[in-house]
């Protein structure tokens, strides 16, 4: 339902009503936009109370009544900021454990009281969730009034906390739930736990003096440009300076303390300044997306130029709302740190703001609320819970159920009528549709073969499609990113799944892997800088530098819209050397962690790096890549992998380097482990590089020997199923287990030596009296590189008992000095299992080895069901080392279920065995069977099952394809009978001057 803007004003009511209005702890913004809604109401005749921890002055300074009552208290605590730009997801959860879980029966106590007290008639929250349970309580209805709702925001969260705070999320939905409607502003996330849905226009603060007189009380003339440093309240933290600024400009800074020293073009602002007069009297305005800012700068037509946060899931669709009205301009983190300010705000004052639609949320609001208070009710959208539950899962909100507790998601949220399908996501570039032309549409082929796969030919569609004009950014970004007289290299690598193997790869296993049908596609094209079309902020930043052009790498990245990425990133290549040399990984690792929103660009432009420092690989000319991928994130199938071994394939090609995909994957896997910092194995990039389509690569990870290409029979058919909680190889859990792994592996070979030592000074160091052989074990044992190569038997027999379950990390490093794993670090103060980390790979091994010789045995139903058991077995040991996750353990039980059902035994069978893939923690399962239809249904009867069971349509990953070495690469050229694209000189004004 929407109301927009039909009347003069909330007509005072003949009842007096009080309301209760709670107000988030985060940020200004909640308490501005609080403030024009209690403004109406207080304006009707009615009492408000205002629950908040905000200063008393951001509501007093624009109402001055008695009727106007605050109450300082805070019942939640928002998302905690480390900076004006860092959210710090752990210690957000953890303060809003200690602000609002702890004490809740206290709060619900004493809110429902005070609500009985007060004679509440209404309780309105923004968008506290205890006070909708409290208002339930005292018998009293509630309304929301929001843009996001922190169950949406701590999801995420969530994710990253692994086994910490699962609950969290649950119980603010549930809060939720018991609100009566929401009154939703524009620029807003999903919000699910909402059933019933009233859209209102921009809540805006209404203007007290014209720009012209706001410009007259602080003393700028007209031909000065002003910008309005705007960080929500909150120091910028920024060491600023003159230069920072062009010429003619003055910045008026907000949030600075007495004690900042101020360059003269800069002015600090009273605390208690009006902002929106100031924003409307602004050219433009530079700082942090929030509500507050990007609705006034909205509603006053004042460009912005933003910078990104990291974690913060509210900004993504405030962002869109502000470039889909031509307000807005990105700026990357790096340009505002170094005061690289010129080109975004020279763009920001050309732009045309042409955002039209009402501002007077704040009004309307105010006559719901009266109108709900007086006992009106509103109607439900029945199908607005089943949108809202299609586009958070799209965007990421799964969230992870809270371990032992058999509670699934809401029925509200589970009974959403909308169904996703069974249908694979396409690739963001293909837009459903696989069609093309014999003829490529405009480019020639000059070398390579499409294979005749339909992603390949959508993507080269979607560049042949790039001259046309587009809304969305990314798209902008890459029709500016090649210049069309010049060829294009085009890679693709599949992600792959994890049949056999899994996490025992950094321990030497054998392991088994597929190559799966969805891939990861990269254009690249290599051009001297002279001919390079650059984006004009990274144009502008070559002239500060003077002299000749210079090498920068331009990389786009397509699907950034469904997350919370920038989709550009940019560098001059001169900034990977350090004098003659390349830098180091670890400097290159803080590089890209300077901004959470581009640490993805580690993936691709941490290649470079990589073939420069293991190589010697010189790059002079500049480099422009657009990467496409269609392997979905954080769902165990190697979507990084996929992105590294793209990224160098097409590296490769335009360079005419000859790496082997063999050595192209041991290269991509460097990039992970010391670049973007993540304790992966090997076993992903070389299934992606080295892969076959329908057969499963054998690799014994010492440190990567293929030993062949698996068929998979006939009779024979592999799944994966999607748990839809995200996974992650650099996260805590997966590292905790490897460091365990490398532990036990130093007790082994100590005990191994002083078992060596012992024999010889019994015999006297005479060889000959001991048993030769044993003590050629031993020796090997001593100085094991790999655990895998420790048989199961001799780990039963000697080692297994002496191994603790656990140890401290002190602990150990006292007794061993180190573990001997470059990759990763142990804490002094952590525990870490050792027993289960340390006999998973050993047995995992072995059980390659059989589910190896069993694929190539005589198909039998014993062969089938040996099979399965293998993977059971697997998956059991995974969650013996606390890599399982209620999700994972559900499917392989549904898996379970039907293997053994009357239906599947009437067939003869159907499917044998499931079991939890790569990193563990989540992610996908993969599931062996039958390849006959009826084993087809059974898996979509998974599906539905997991569905109807949790609230989450698992997404399911079946067939495969081709890996990167096995495609190679297209070169291609755009003809020149083709439409005119964006070449030449004439073309400089339509270069993305906001790449992120």
């Amino acid at each position: 339902m929407r109301i927009e803007q039909e009347s003069d004003g909330v007509s005072a009511s003949t009842k007096h009503l009080v309301f209760a209005y709670y107000v988030t702890g985060h940020g200004f913004g909640h308490a501005t936009r609080v403030t024009e809604v209690v403004r109406h109401l207080i304006h009707a005749g009615h009492d408000v109370h205002v629950v908040t921890g905000a200063p008393d002055f951001v509501f007093t300074t624009e109402i001055q009544s008695p009727r106007l009552f605050i109450r300082k208290v805070l019942l939640d605590c928002g998302a905690v900021q480390a900076d004006a730009l860092t959210v710090d997801r752990l210690a957000s959860l953890s303060k809003y454990s200690e602000t609002a879980v702890k004490p809740r029966a206290q709060i619900l106590a004493q809110e429902s009281e005070w609500l009985n007290s007060v004679k509440a008639d209404l309780v309105v929250s923004d968008v506290v969730p205890v006070a909708c349970r409290a208002a339930a309580d005292a018998g009293i209805r509630s309304v929301c009034v929001t843009n996001f709702s922190w169950d949406f925001i701590y999801a995420e969260y969530v994710m990253a906390a692994g086994l910490h705070h699962r609950s969290i999320v649950w119980e603010i939905a549930e809060d939720y739930s018991h609100c009566e409607f929401l009154i939703r502003l524009p620029g807003y996330c999903p919000m699910p736990a909402f059933r019933d849905i009233i859209d209102v226009p921009l809540v805006v603060r209404r203007l007290h003096k014209s720009a012209k007189e706001v410009r007259k009380e602080l003393g700028v003339t007209d031909d000065v440009k002003l910008v309005i440093l705007n960080f929500g309240g909150q120091p910028s933290g920024l060491k600023l300076k003159e230069e920072f600024l062009p010429p003619g400009w003055l910045c008026l800074v907000c949030g600075a303390s007495k004690s900042d020293d101020l360059p003269p073009n800069f002015m600090k602002l009273a605390k208690d300044a009006y902002t929106p007069d100031i924003i409307a009297a602004s050219d433009c305005m530079l700082g942090k997306i929030g509500y507050g800012t990007v609705s006034e700068a909205l509603a006053y037509k004042c460009p912005f130029v933003f910078v990104r946060r990291d974690y913060f899931n509210e900004e993504p669709f405030l962002r869109n709302m502000l470039e889909n009205y031509q307000c807005g301009v990105e700026m990357i983190r790096r340009d505002l740190l170094t005061g690289h300010w010129r080109p975004y705000l020279e763009r920001a004052i050309s732009l045309k703001p042409s955002y039209e639609a009402g501002i007077n949320g704040g009004e309307v609001a105010a006559r719901i609320l009266q109108e709900t208070a007086l006992g009106k009710n509103y109607a439900s959208d029945k199908l607005s819970g089943a949108r809202r539950l299609r586009d958070a899962i799209v965007l990421g909100y799964q969230l992870q159920r809270a371990s032992g507790r058999d509670i699934t998601i809401p029925e509200w949220y589970a009974t959403a009528e909308d169904q996703l399908g069974h249908s694979t996501p396409v690739s963001p570039v293909d837009d459903g549709s696989f069609a093309l032309s014999p003829d490529f549409e405009n480019f020639d082929i000059l070398h390579g073969d499409v294979q005749g796969l339909p992603d390949t030919m959508a993507f080269l569609r979607s560049l042949s499609e790039l001259e046309e004009k587009h809304t969305r950014r990314e798209r902008k970004a890459a029709a500016s990113l090649f210049n069309w007289q010049e060829d294009i290299f085009v890679t693709r690598a599949p992600g792959r799944l994890d049949v056999m193997g899994g996490i025992a790869d950094y321990s030497g296993s054998l392991v088994l892997q597929m190559p799966i049908k969805e891939a990861c596609h990269v254009a690249l094209q290599r051009i001297h800088p002279s001919k390079h079309r650059l984006w004009k902020h990274a144009e502008a930043r070559q002239n500060d530098k003077g002299g000749n052009p210079t090498a920068v790498l331009q990389i786009v990245s397509f699907g950034s819209e469904l997350s919370n990425r920038g989709p550009t990133f940019d560098m001059d290549l001169s900034d990977f050397m350090e004098e003659d040399k390349p830098i180091t990984y670890e400097k290159a690792k803080k590089y890209f962690a300077q901004d959470p929103s581009q640490k993805w660009a580690a993936y691709v432009a941490g290649t470079i790096l990589v073939l420069m420092t293991e190589l010697g690989v010189q790059f002079e000319d500049s480099i422009s890549m657009l990467v496409s991928s269609a392997v979905p994130e954080g769902k165990g199938v190697s979507s990084s992998a996929s992105v590294e071994v793209a990224s160098m394939s097409a590296i490769a090609a335009a360079h005419g380097l000859d790496i082997s995909p063999r050595e192209l994957a041991i290269l991509c896997q460097k990039v992970e482990n010391h670049i973007v910092g993540a304790p992966c194995g090997v076993m992903d990039q070389m299934a992606s590089a080295c892969g076959e389509a329908n057969k499963l690569l054998a690799m014994v990870c010492q440190p990567a020997e293929i030993v062949g290409l698996v068929d998979i029979p006939s009779h024979i058919r592999f799944w994966g199923i999607d748990s839809g909680i995200r996974h992650s190889v650099g996260g805590a859990d997966y590292g905790s287990v490897r460091i365990g792994t490398f532990m036990g592996m130093k007790m082994i070979k100590t005990k191994a030596f002083k078992e060596l030592s012992k024999s010889c000074a019994a015999n006297g160091l005479n060889y000959d009296e001991v048993e030769q052989d044993d003590l050629e074990l031993l020796k090997q044992e001593a100085s094991l590189d790999y655990l895998c190569n420790l048989p199961p038997h001799r780990f039963e027999a000697l080692y297994a008992k002496s191994l603790p379950e656990c140890i401290v990390g002190e602990t150990f490093l006292e007794q061993h000095k180190n573990h001997n794993d470059p990759v990763t670090i142990i804490d002094h103060n952590r525990t870490y299992g050792v027993k289960a980390p340390t006999t998973h790979p050993i047995y995992e091994n072995f059980r390659v080895k059989t589910f190896k010789a069993l694929l190539s045995s005589a198909s039998s139903t014993y062969q089938l069901t040996s099979l399965g058991e293998l993977l059971y077995q697997c998956h059991y040991s995974y969650s013996a080392c606390g890599l399982g996750s209620d999700g994972t353990d559900r499917l392989v039980h549904l898996v379970q279920e039907l293997q053994h059902s009357a239906e599947s035994k009437s067939e003869g069978g159907t499917l044998y065995g499931g079991k939890i893939t790569g990193g563990g923690s989540g992610g996908t399962v993969c599931v062996i069977g039958r390849n006959c239809l009826k084993s087809s249904e059974h898996i979509f009867e998974v599906q539905q099952r997991y569905k109807k069971a949790t609230g989450y349509l698992p997404f399911i990953f079946e067939g495969s394809s081709p890996g990167a070495g096995k495609f190679g690469y297209l070169r291609i050229h755009r003809r020149a009978t083709s439409k005119k694209g964006n070449t030449g000189e004439d073309d400089a004004a339509v270069t993305l001057e906001n790449s992120s």
